[in-house]
């Protein structure tokens, strides 16, 4: 391999199954890492909203309890109006009815501390041995605080009592958020942990999946590059059984690869056989410019012979080339004449007609059974030359009965022509070989005729290439009848 098509290759790593598998790698780590950030939020909003709502609930209690005293808040009325309620529950424990209070455990949480404070911004009463002095003596909503390296919501309520509408303390509610940061950091490392084993397994199947979706692709490759290295292996890309766009891929390079293939034989064979063929004309040519070389040239008679072989032989070459061009692209008819459309009636007698001028001793018959005009998928030269071939046939294979029968007829899908003379007809050994190139029945007859077996080659490759079927019946000495079908073009193709 040259260093070119070496660096070519190298380029081309890493393969589209490593890239696939990335491209699914980080897709994946995106859309997880925003779903993980929009969960760890809201879950995060949700739980502070909670809290926040559990502080302002307690601190609303508390307040709402002492205001119930007419006189400044102190130890002792601070703890009655805090610990009696009417809404507590006489509750069964063990043989002992006790009376439970709801409030006072939300009062009594570790992280709860609760400060009471006289209208002279003393403490007078508190949940937690911390002597913490009062924030602020105007109101205060819960916000997060830091108080003695802790941080937490911090709320400030003055207390006016009901009755008498006059100051009598205040409540200052402080909530440590230890239990928040404690599930804040789990919720991440949970968090963590889930990205990273997704990111791993998201490797693994993207890869995996990778793997088996680009197979083809894979096989694909393999294919071309062991065509690559030997075009003429006969080797085809393995059918898929995917029913999907691979699948349709496969099959459109097999197809490729004959038409590829049948093209490199069509010109293989049209050189070997045009080799073959001009190698005797070529002969003849040469053996008479050497004879008026040596001394013809000086002998009227050998000249004019020697002239006008050489003549015949050279038209007789150029025939030969325009035949061999003419097969060559009845060949390639679906590449482009596929859409092509021909009126049956209309070319059929103008051909026949045209032969009636051209050989008056003959009597054509027509029997033309349409009864209107039908549109066929050939071009129409190609169908003229159909014709041309296979009449031209019959009126030189025509002995003492110079006569040739044409008829026309259809059915729903396919029109039929046959051509029938009344001359020499075809040996049954030789029916199933006068398609074949260069192939001809009397060898020494069929080349003073003019031949040289390549028009029933001819006719037989575009009547294939558009999908239509020839057949042939003979009785020797008494004639031949060719039967071909070409197929009609629908309504809905129209």
């Amino acid at each position: 391999m040259s260093p070119l098509k070496q660096n070519i290759k190298e380029l081309k790593r890493p393969s589209l199954t490593i890239k696939w598998a990335f491209a699914s790698f980080f897709f994946i780590f995106v859309v997880f890492t925003i779903f993980a950030v929009i969960t760890y939020k809201s879950s995060v909003n949700l739980y502070v909203a909670k809290e926040r709502r559990t502080i302002e609930q307690a601190t609303y209690e508390v307040t709402s309890r002492l205001a119930n005293q007419n006189q400044p808040l102190n130890f002792r009325s601070a703890y009655r109006s805090i610990i009696k309620s009417e809404d507590s529950n006489i509750v069964n424990m063990d043989g002992m009815f006790v009376d439970v209070d709801p409030f006072i455990s939300k009062v009594g949480h570790p992280d709860f501390n609760l400060f009471v404070y006289n209208p002279y911004e003393e403490l007078v009463f508190s949940t937690n041995k911390t002597k913490t002095p009062l924030f602020q003596s105007e109101p205060k909503q819960a916000t997060i605080e830091m108080i003695d390296g802790r941080e937490g919501f911090l709320l400030v309520q003055p207390i006016y009592s009901k009755e008498t509408r006059e100051l009598i303390g205040y409540v200052q509610t402080f909530y440590e958020l230890t239990t928040y940061y404690a599930i804040k950091n789990r919720l991440i490392s949970i968090l963590i942990i889930l990205e990273g084993v997704s990111l791993v397994l998201s490797s693994i199947l993207g890869y995996l999946l990778s793997a088996y979706y680009l197979r083809p692709l894979k096989l694909l490759s393999d294919t071309m590059e062991k065509i690559r290295r030997n075009p003429q292996a006969d080797i085809y890309m393995p059918e898929l059984d995917t029913n999907d766009e691979l699948a349709d891929l496969a099959e459109i390079f097999n197809e490729m690869l004959d038409r590829m293939r049948s093209y490199t034989e069509l010109q293989e064979r049209f050189v070997e056989d045009v080799s073959h063929e001009l190698r005797t004309p070529v002969a003849v040519i040469e053996g008479h410019l050497k004879l008026l070389n040596r001394w013809g040239k000086d002998d009227p008679e050998v000249l004019e012979e020697s002239l006008s072989a050489s003549i015949q032989e050279i038209k007789r070459m150029k025939t030969l080339v325009q035949e061999m061009l003419d097969l060559s692209r009845a060949e390639q008819v679906n590449v482009h004449y596929s859409n092509e459309r021909t009126n049956a009636k209309e070319v059929v007698n103008q051909v026949v007609n045209n032969f009636r001028m051209i050989y008056p001793e003959f009597v054509f018959t027509l029997d033309d059974d349409l009864y209107s005009e039908k549109v066929l998928k050939i071009y129409r030269n190609h169908f003229e030359q159909l014709l041309i071939i296979l009449m031209d046939n019959a009126v030189k294979y025509s002995t003492n009965r110079k006569e040739v029968h044409v008829s026309i007829s259809s059915n729903l899908k396919k029109i039929e022509i046959a051509i029938q003379d009344f001359g020499e007809g075809i040996p049954p050994e030789d029916v199933d070989k006068i398609f074949n190139r260069f192939y001809r029945v009397d060898k020494a007859r069929a080349r003073t005729k003019g031949g040289n077996g390549l028009g029933l080659s001819i006719a037989q490759k575009l009547i294939d290439s558009y999908k239509g079927s020839i057949f042939v019946e003979s009785s020797l000495g008494k004639g031949t009848i060719f039967r071909f079908f070409i197929p009609i073009v629908g309504e809905e193709e129209k």
